[in-house]
This record gives structure tokens, sequence and C-alpha cells, in this order.
């Protein structure tokens, strides 16, 4: 029987280098949205990860952007003399107070982005080799690989997820069967939340906790106009000035569940209700399963490749 190692190794091929954090960031959507296709009755996580970890790419745009070295026009000569020489001095001080707060402010950033980063890669190597796991060996395939602190949520959640798929199987109990299969997923949300997620978030700046509060939007209409509904914003649910001023935070677990219940799930649930066979909910996670990406993401991909050794590394 395989272990977690060997699930996450043969999972980690398929992936391009942490240093091209765009591309990594389809690659993990991709493998997120395929699962769903795969078995949409079961992987309600797998489905609602896809649209989380999209939404986490534009944020890893920025990322490898910043990383990527810039042009820098040479410094004109200016007036020549005694006189160009001292004004030359008296704008040393603003100069170089300029560029240490903008250096200061670069590397906060960087820092910030760079959690969001890793947060997308902990939750892929926590939960994705469960599912693959799952899908070729089943719950004794899912138990062998369980550390103690996965037992809780993740392995609870694929027990119930498992026996609402029997259920669905022997026509018996199909409302049961739903209800398993929702408590689980949401159980292995509760998992990436609060084993995966939360302990990353406690190292966010004060000012990056209000950016990536204002960032968290999911927006499972899939381009629909008229499935308003189907959208979740924390700041519009918890008040931009709460957010803005930190009384709420997408940081904070509590803040942050507060919202899931109240307003992701529902949003995503209208969504999952929709899915079938050429449904905008389909086409959505067809073209994400694909890699199909957007012009900025595809410029930030190619800037990567140029400059191969400008990435964050491991």
């Amino acid at each position: 029987m395989m272990d977690r190692q060997g699930w996450n190794a043969i999972l980690e091929e398929e992936l391009p280098g942490e240093y091209h954090a765009v591309a990594r960031n389809l690659a993990v959507t991709s493998r997120y949205a395929s699962w769903y296709l795969e078995k949409p009755e079961l992987f309600k996580w797998a489905g609602m990860a896809a649209f989380a970890s999209r939404q986490v790419g534009l944020a890893l745009v920025l990322f490898e952007l910043l990383h990527t070295p810039s042009l820098k026009p040479e410094a004109g000569h200016g007036e020549s003399g005694i006189s160009g020489f001292f004004d030359a001095m008296l704008q040393v001080p603003a100069t170089v107070a300029s560029s240490l707060h903008a250096a200061a402010a670069e590397r906060l950033l960087l820092a910030d982005l760079d959690v969001i980063r890793k947060g997308n890669n902990s939750i892929y190597r926590d939960i994705a080799w469960a599912h693959a796991a799952y899908l070729y060996g089943g719950i004794p395939a899912l138990e062998s690989g369980c550390a103690e602190a996965d037992r809780e949520f993740m392995l609870a959640g694929f027990r119930m997820i498992d026996e609402g798929r029997r259920l669905l199987e022997s026509e018996a109990g199909s409302g049961e069967a739903g209800s398993l299969i929702r408590e689980g997923n949401i159980l292995l949300l509760r998992h990436e939340q609060y084993h995966t997620l939360q302990p990353l978030f406690d190292t966010v700046s004060s000012a990056g906790r209000v950016a990536v509060s204002f960032g968290s939007e999911l927006d499972f209409s899939c381009g629909e106009w008229n499935e308003a509904g189907r959208k979740a914003s924390f700041a519009g649910f918890s008040g931009y000035f709460e957010t803005l001023g930190g009384k709420r935070s997408i940081t904070s677990a509590p803040d942050r569940w507060t919202w899931i219940e109240s307003e992701v799930l529902p949003a995503w649930e209208a969504a999952d209700s929709s899915f079938s066979e050429g449904s905008a909910l389909h086409r959505q996670m067809l073209s994400m399963a694909l890699r199909k990406s957007d012009p900025v993401r595809s410029a930030a991909m190619a800037l990567s490749a140029f400059h191969p050794g400008a990435g964050p590394g491991r």
C-alpha cells in the first residue's frame, strides 16, 4: 500500500516547479477541477477548491511579476560643476529615505504574497494525495497514509463521503447520501482551514491582512449574469469599514469560518446543484481542467520563463 509520500511524489511530477508560481497554480487548479469532473457527486471540496485556487492565482501574478527583474534606465548626468554637486547632495537624504521605504514596502508585500503562495501549495500537499489515494485504493489506502492530525476531519470526512457513495450506489436513501457527502466535504474544508491554512495566515502582516481580506472573493456564477447569489466577498459580508479597520479579517479563523458557512457554502452549493453536462459550471470546470489562462496570467508566465532565476524557490 503506497504511503502519503508516495502519493505526493506522483502528484508533484505533474506540477511545474515552485519558482513558476502562476504556472504551478494553474496546474493545481486543473487537478482540483479534474477530480470534480471525474466525481462531481462526491468531490464537492475539490470543485470549490478549484475556484479558490484560481482566485489565489490572481495574487500570484503580482508575486511573480515582482520577482521579475526590471530594466532601469541609467541615471542622467544632471547639472555639472559645483552647483550640480550641491544639488545632488541635498537630494540624497530624500532619495535614500524614499528608496528604503519602497524597498521595505516591497519586501513586506512579497512576504505576504509568499504566504498566499505557500498556502496554495500546502493545501494541495495536505489534501490532494488523499483524493488520489481514495480514487485508486478507497478508504484502506487513505487510512494507511493518514497521520494522527488527519483523522479528526480529513479521514472522518472521507469516511462520510464513502458511506454516502455506497448509499448512492444502492439507490437507497439518496437524501441521506447527499447529506453525508455534503458534511464529509465540509470536514475536508474544516481540515484545510484550521490545520493547513491558519498557521500560515498567522504570519501575515497587519497591512497584508487587510489586503488579503479585500482580495478574498469567490465567484461561482461562471459568467451567468443572473446568478449574483453565487458570489461571495469577505469584505462585502463582514463590512468594508470593519475589514479596513482590521476588526474583521480573513486571516482570523472564526471570522473566515463564519463567512464560509454563511455565504461561501450556500453560493457554492447553488452552483454545484446546477451541474450537468454542458452547463455553465461544467464548461468552467473544463476550462480550468485544461489549464486555460487569461492574458494577464499568460504574460506573467512568459516573463517568468524569460527570467527563470527570478522565482522564489522552495
